[in-house]
């Protein structure tokens, strides 16, 4: 079996940018994004829609 570190499909944490603290977990495809995963989805904390990024 490959190591973690070398998986096609890491876990993978998104921090909201509003500040709230808010985190979603997720996978995503290494091949298709290697870099810093950027992305709108909704924080409930802050109630609407902000950018979350990834964090390692």
């Amino acid at each position: 079996m490959a190591a973690k570190s070398k998986d096609l499909r890491p876990i993978i944490t998104l921090q909201s940018t509003a500040g709230t603290g808010y985190r979603y977990v997720t996978t995503k495809n290494r091949r298709n994004t290697p870099d810093r995963m950027r992305i709108r989805k909704y924080d409930p904390i802050a109630r609407k829609h902000v950018e979350f990024v990834e964090t390692r």
